[in-house]
């Protein structure tokens, strides 16, 4: 840092005394140019006399450079040699500018240093390039000596401004010099339109004059690539080519063609493409291309690469081509065998060397050029690693050339689907397509323009359009946004696809952000089980847009289970009343919200809400229940227990706070007591008559519908139960049945008791219904073991007498079988008799026709005359005669004896 500090401050002292003795600037041409000095104390000890021209440095004439002279006056000797300055020319073929002691002397000098140099702007634009060469060893360069490049950049002259206001703005590049002969200095960055002031620090006390050049008059581009042959449709051959990039002004094009190596064919043209003389067409030869500024200053490009034109096989055109499915395509071919080119009518085609395309559709563009038109093609199906079809050239008879024109057909019906937000301030469109049919090399974009208002009737993507550059998602699909967006503006867009070989395009699409909405969900969802009515009212608010009008869905669930959601579709209102079986359950409820007219996308669904728990009506009733006495014989009083089971949900309606127990007594006396959740419940029995009731009470109030049971001494003593039957039929079942004594009271039910005697245990009961005679009790049963059972019936006045059997009935299985099975088994005993007796109808007409034809008659055989059949009959007491088919009774004895048939033995 601290060289290159005082390196520019003694590049700055010295620019400042240049600036003093110079005033006009060299200005450096888009070619070589030549700079020659003589250090200090080097002048001659003579001078040329006034108008004398003398040669003091030329541009050498391989470059094409005329000499270039200067003229010397008249100086005083001692004066030369005093002065300790060098002095520099610098020549080009119009131009000479030196440095002298005195703006008006010039002197001749001993030359002791001689470079050509050339300045240029490389091709991508971005560096300007300074190379200096030795013209003859002295004027080498040792490395000790430092060289570099000091410029200034200025939007002007500067004879229009003075050096020295500039002297801050100084910068200093080190000049890279090798072997002694190149130096070559880089100035970074440049800006093509400014103009640059510079001079070169060649050696300890040797400063250049100043130069001066615009980096865009000194461009030297990249070369064409990409040189390729095509057929034109006239049937021409056009060799083609690429611009370099970047390219700041139009190019000017000079072709070189090499024929047999040795024949140079120059043109220059304009156009990126030269057509070929046909008479070329058996011959081989190769091709280069360079460039330069078509208008204006600057260098020719290097030559490209050489571009071999094989004319001898088959030249096709497209050798590539890309098309998408359903595409009609057309390739041009030139067949060239043994140096001749092969006539277009003889020329065939084929693809795959399987499918020969039919005759119709091959054209003779002229006598060389053959043409084949390919229609409503189908999407390439790859081949192992081979993604294309392969199309051949062909003779008439059937010979192909190994050349062949690489056909890809891509199917591109992509389909873009767009959603605009719930606040209708971003529209997100999405799209995919089938990878494995995109080509390697390819590069997809969103191209898109927007109508004014709505849609058009047609769709085309020939208008200016715009480009959205889509992310790839997690989900393989591209995703890009338009924001902001105009609500009811179309917008037509379609997948563009861009590759080497050519660029395709998707059928345009056009939407408008208004009708692809999804709305936000509804919000403020709010949901309860009604009170009385019993269903679940839902409601929420809209969300503000769209401002059309909006459909809902409501999907609701049971809490708590495998989530089975359940939707109850509403139109525009924003409440609903859904019917559910249960309403002493937890539901958990969501909200979603789209277009009445069905455009546009269902939002999300709203956030979870719940239903609370809680009743909704009285219970429907209260519990059924049983009692159980003990006599105290002490005190003739009896305590009675009251037992029942908890209400289920759908009872209670939908819980129980507790249970009241309600007293009516014979003599008119009543009271009630409130035992909260308790299911037992004892009192006192002293009355004749006392009839107690069982209320179940939650939020909502008591039960409505409630069971009464009436303790009567008068009523207990009533007997109605006639016989009391015990079934065991296995292990977890046995089936009670009953009858009744005839003339019996009004009943309302019965109460069943069982317990098992071996065993201390609470006695267990259930309710039967009056118009019962049998029923089935689930428990489990040992066999082995002394069961009671009890019934009791339960009439209008109170509990009647008890039927009490022990144990299970002798024929039990038997019974219990037949019991069990009397439902089932019955209709299948009926159809199994109908069946059995159509069976006997059918064996009884054949049997009869046998019985006829094989009984003898008693007329015509001896023996059948000596027997009694209907002895026979009774002695044996034959039910099922002749082999037991056909009954007795069915057997007309004298119909056998009238028969006239002949005897059979």
């Amino acid at each position: 840092m601290f060289w290159q500090t005082l390196l520019a401050a003694f590049l700055q002292l010295d620019f400042i005394r240049l600036s003093t003795s110079r005033t006009s600037i060299f200005q450096i041409p888009p070619g070589n140019f030549i700079l020659s000095c003589t250090l200090s104390n080097k002048t001659s000890n003579f001078s040329l006399p006034t108008g004398v021209p003398k040669t003091i440095s030329s541009m050498s004439e391989d470059q094409g450079m005329n000499p270039t002279t200067i003229y010397s006056t008249h100086v005083n000797l001692a004066e030369l040699e005093a002065k300790e300055d060098a002095f520099c020319c610098i020549s080009s073929e119009a131009d000479v500018t030196c440095s002298s002691p005195k703006n008006d002397t010039l002197l001749y000098y001993q030359i002791d240093l001689k470079w050509n140099m050339c300045c240029w702007t490389t091709g991508d634009m971005e560096a300007l390039i300074c190379s200096l060469k030795t013209s003859d060893e002295k004027s080498q360069v040792n490395s000790e000596y430092g060289t570099n490049l000091s410029y200034v950049l200025s939007n002007f002259s500067f004879e229009e401004s003075s050096i020295t206001s500039q002297k801050d703005n100084i910068l200093v590049t080190s000049c890279n010099c090798s072997a002694y002969e190149i130096c070559e200095c880089l100035v970074p960055s440049v800006k093509l339109e400014d103009i640059y002031t510079m001079w070169v620090d060649i050696k300890r006390g040797v400063i250049s004059p100043l130069m001066s050049v615009k980096p865009l008059d000194i461009v030297k581009p990249n070369p064409p690539f990409n040189l390729r042959m095509e057929i034109t449709e006239k049937g021409e051959l056009k060799l083609c080519w690429s611009n370099p990039e970047p390219v700041p002004y139009e190019l000017q094009y000079e072709v070189k063609l090499l024929v047999n190596s040795t024949e140079n064919v120059w043109q220059i043209v304009e156009e990126t493409s030269v057509i070929i003389d046909n008479r070329r067409l058996g011959s081989s030869y190769l091709v280069q291309v360079r460039c330069r500024r078509l208008h204006g200053p600057g260098f020719w490009s290097d030559w490209s690469s050489l571009y071999d034109v094989h004319s001898q096989g088959v030249i096709y055109f497209p050798s590539k081509l890309l098309t998408s499915v359903g595409s009609d395509v057309s390739v041009y071919c030139i067949y060239n065998q043994e140096n001749k080119s092969i006539a277009s009518q003889k020329i065939s085609w084929w693809l795959n060397l399987a499918e020969r395309i039919p005759g119709h559709q091959y054209t003779a563009v002229n006598d060389y050029v053959g043409k084949v038109s390919l229609l409503g093609l189908n999407a390439t199906k790859p081949k192992g690693r081979f993604l294309f079809d392969a199309l051949y050239c062909c003779l008439q008879d059937d010979e192909c050339h190994p050349r062949y024109v690489e056909v890809y057909i891509i199917d591109v019906n992509i389909s873009i689907s767009c959603e605009t937000d719930g606040n209708i301030s971003r529209m997100t469109c999405r799209w995919t397509t089938n990878r494995t049919m995109i080509l390697e090399g390819s590069t997809l974009q969103l191209k898109y323009y927007r109508n004014k208002l709505y849609c058009p009737s047609t769709e085309n993507t020939h208008q200016p359009s715009d480009a959205k550059n889509c992310q790839l998602q997690m989900d393989g699909f591209y995703e890009c946004g338009f924001k902001p967006i105009f609500p009811f503006s179309g917008y037509t867009m379609w997948i563009e696809i861009n590759h080497p070989l050519g660029t395709l395009e998707s059928p345009p699409v056009c939407v408008m952000p208004m009708n692809v909405v999804k709305p936000l969900p509804p919000s403020d969802v709010k949901a309860e089980i009604t009170v009385n009515s019993g269903l679940l009212n839902v409601s929420w608010k809209r969300p503000a847009l769209p401002v059309y009008d909006l459909q809902f869905q409501i999907r609701y669930a049971v809490h708590g289970e495998e989530t089975d959601w359940k939707i109850y579709h509403v139109m525009q209102v924003e409440s609903g009343n859904i019917e559910v079986l249960d309403l002493c359950i937890q539901y958990l409820i969501q909200v979603r919200c789209s277009r009445v007219d069905g455009r546009g996308y269902w939002s999300d669904w709203s956030t979870v809400v719940s239903t609370v728990i809680k009743d909704v009506k009285a219970p429907a009733r209260g519990p059924m229940f049983w009692r159980h006495s003990q006599e105290d014989p002490i005190n003739k009083k009896k305590n009675v227990t009251l037992l029942w089971q908890p209400l289920m949900k759908n009872q209670s309606f939908c819980s129980i706070r507790g249970y009241k127990v309600v007293h009516h007594t014979s003599n008119n006396a009543s009271w009630s007591e409130y035992i909260g959740n308790k299911t037992r419940y004892a009192f006192l029995w002293t009355e004749s008559i006392h009839t107690v009731t069982v209320l179940a009470i939650n939020s909502i109030g008591p039960s409505l519908t409630n069971y009464n049971l009436t303790l009567s001494e008068e009523t207990s003593t009533v007997n109605t139960v006639h016989l009391l039957r015990a079934y065991l039929i296995n292990s977890s079942c046995v089936v009670l049945t009953w009858n009744l004594l005839p003339a019996v009271r009004e009943l309302t039910s019965f109460v069943i008791e069982w317990k098992n005697l071996n065993e201390e245990e609470e006695i267990k009961w259930i309710h039967v219904p009056s118009n019962m005679s049998r029923c089935y009790i689930t428990d489990y049963f040992i066999p082995i073991d002394n069961y009671q059972f009890i019934l009791y019936p339960i009439l209008t006045e109170g509990i009647g007498k008890p039927k009490i059997t022990n144990g299970f009935t002798r024929d039990d299985y038997q019974r219990a079988q037949n019991d069990e099975g009397l439902y089932v088994i019955l209709p299948l005993i009926i159809l199994s008799s109908l069946l059995l007796l159509g069976t006997l109808l059918i064996s009884h007409q054949r049997m009869r026709k046998m019985f006829w034809e094989d009984v003898p008659n008693p007329k015509n055989c001896s023996w059948a005359q000596e027997v009694n059949f209907q002895k026979i009959h009774e002695k044996y007491g034959i039910q099922n005669f002749f082999s037991g088919i056909i009954s007795c009774t069915d057997i007309r004895y004298e119909d056998i004896c009238k028969s006239q048939r002949p005897c059979v033995l």
